[in-house]
């Protein structure tokens, strides 16, 4: 059975698309650890991230390093926390939460459920900042 992610990405299940490529997808958490909680996700379900093809693992960090940029200049938090857990979703994914202090990175701690309008109107900013710089990416 297709994990909750895998019918996102299939549009089975609306979801907050901050930024996508043809290998990635990464949607805003809809129980944020911090506001912009995000998740970046390889359209390719695999449940452990130790199974992925170590090259995949590099791109897919990659993707998730310019969303984490896209982030901290929106939301100007101190860090970009990163975590990869895979115990919620059989689907490898990567938490990335906008921080200011250690604590914003339990994962233990749970999240209220966010707005739809809020994540709705920061998604598309920051969609359109990510256009932008492929735009500018792809002029160099």
């Amino acid at each position: 059975m297709p994990s909750i992610f895998t019918r996102m990405i299939q549009g089975e299940i609306p979801c907050h698309v901050v930024a996508e490529s043809s290998k990635f997808i990464a949607i805003l958490d809809i129980y944020p650890r911090n506001q912009g909680h995000t998740l970046v996700i390889p359209k390719t379900e695999v449940d452990n991230v130790q199974d992925m093809v170590p090259e995949d693992f590099a791109q897919l960090t990659a993707f998730a390093h310019q969303v984490g940029s896209l982030l901290r200049n929106q939301l100007k938090s101190k860090r970009i926390g990163w975590a990869i857990a895979g115990f919620e979703v059989p689907h490898v994914h990567i938490h990335l939460i906008p921080s200011n202090q250690m604590e914003d990175m339990n994962l233990h701690r749970p999240g209220q459920r966010a707005n739809d309008e809020e994540l709705t109107s920061l998604a598309a900013s920051l969609r359109q900042e990510y256009a932008n710089q492929q735009g500018s990416t792809r002029n160099t």
